[in-house]
């Protein structure tokens, strides 16, 4: 397993959408273990390929307080969406900053699990949002893309200020 490098805003990759899975075969279990390595180290509770880089409809959660009950959606679509809840929000993406947002409270989801066998889940609570969050970065869409623009941009320049400090750091230390 290997631990894979995390895009973050406002890096114009996480726009991407992000295309179906052909095959469910070796490369994409072991794509499946190096996020789910990534998410835990990180530590996240859920993570989409396209986060890591790879432009697959791939997701990996885990919301279990243990963070011993991994799920793996591949190629997820909603089916149905009830009810709305807020809730506050962060992302492995936008590190740093969370906000509150408003999505469904319940979601039934179809997808292919690890071995390519498909399913239905329905959802409530954190595991709902968490899989709603997932599939809108499959999509190319981010948690701040629910908040105001202003707080959006705040983000957005706090994130672009952090990451030229780091590589001007890098660039002095070298």
């Amino acid at each position: 397993m290997a631990k894979l490098d995390i895009l973050t805003f406002p890096e114009p990759r996480l726009r991407n959408t992000a295309r179906p899975i052909e095959r469910v075969d070796e490369s994409i279990h072991r794509l499946v273990d190096d996020m789910l390595e990534t998410m835990y180290a990180a530590p996240g509770i859920g993570l989409a390929a396209i986060q890591v880089n790879v432009p697959l409809r791939l997701v990996v959660i885990d919301t279990s307080e243990r963070h011993d009950t991994p799920l793996c959606l591949i190629n997820p679509q909603i089916l149905s969406l009830e009810g709305t809840e807020q809730m506050d929000e962060g992302c492995l993406s936008v590190p740093g900053f969370y906000e509150t947002v408003t999505r469904a409270e319940r979601v039934s989801v179809t997808a292919l699990d690890r071995g390519g066998n498909p399913f239905t889940l329905d959802a409530d609570g954190l595991l709902a949002v968490c899989i709603q969050h997932e599939i809108d970065h499959l999509n190319g869409k981010l948690f701040v893309d629910h908040i105001s623009m202003l707080k959006r941009q705040r983000i957005r320049r706090k994130l672009e200020k952090d990451r030229r400090q780091s590589a001007e750091a890098q660039r002095g230390a070298a």
